[in-house]
């Protein structure tokens, strides 16, 4: 009797999209508000199937984010950030979804759009908390998206594309305790940044604080990758995002 021929299972491909800012000190995420089912009515990170078969994976991240949220991933530098495909991440089969993680300053609102109930920027904290649940697998693929976040600043200059033209030290250190969620010595930050060859350059003046005197100004240097990297404190690494249920 001749073997049956193997058929590959059907499996469907989606794009996820984890878009991080800073907003009032804190670290925001993108998230949408499903007006379908699955999860009608849960929040969600924008994203969904690609269109056809032939749609490149970056081109439907870009589409989604226009289409769910209105903005325009044309200002973003989108990075593959994973692959998600557990069995029974998405009750309407089986789905693989590619994640994209871009992380940026200045973002506008975001508009709901297609499928899409709602879109805000929400703060990380709430969604840490536990203050609203998110649908899929979102949880984890925004775990491992903050992770990425927090180590790209430990790397990379990217702390200081959140910063004005000119800015201090203090303003700087904002950054880095609102993305990496803790609190950090002004003494000890300050001798570490100054000791990255080329990540700040003095501007040559200085801003006058309330009550205190004038702070040094600098700018983002030429430097992109940090040598020696600003790493975190080891005993105040944030916890990471709960994913269990």
């Amino acid at each position: 009797m001749p073997d049956t021929p193997w058929t590959p299972p059907p499996v469907l491909l989606a794009v996820d999209l984890v878009i991080l800012t800073l907003r009032s000190a804190q670290l925001h995420v993108l998230l949408v508000e499903r007006g379908i089912e699955p999860y009608r009515g849960r929040h969600a990170l924008p994203g969904g199937f690609l269109s056809h078969a032939d749609e490149d994976l970056t081109a439907a991240a870009r589409r989604e984010l226009r289409e769910e949220a209105n903005l325009d991933a044309a200002r973003l530098h989108l990075e593959q950030l994973g692959a998600y495909g557990a069995l029974g991440r998405d009750p309407r089969g089986r789905v693989v979804s590619v994640a994209y993680l871009a992380v940026a300053p200045g973002l506008p609102e975001p508009e709901a759009g297609t499928d899409a109930a709602g879109a805000a920027w929400v703060p990380v904290h709430d969604v840490e908390a536990r203050h609203l649940e998110l649908a899929f697998d979102h949880r984890q693929i925004l775990a491992d998206g903050i992770e990425r976040a927090r180590t790209k600043l430990e790397k990379s200059s990217l702390a200081a594309a959140f910063c004005g033209e000119t800015f201090t030290i203090a303003e700087l250190q904002q950054v880095y305790e609102a993305v990496w969620g803790t609190r950090l010595d002004p003494r000890n930050f300050y001798r570490k940044v100054r000791g990255i060859p080329g990540f700040i350059v003095p501007a040559g003046s200085q801003r006058r604080t309330t009550g205190g005197r004038p702070a040094q100004l600098f700018r983002r240097g030429p430097q992109t990758v940090l040598f020696p990297p600003l790493n975190r404190p080891p005993s105040q690494t944030p916890t990471p995002l709960r994913t269990d249920p």
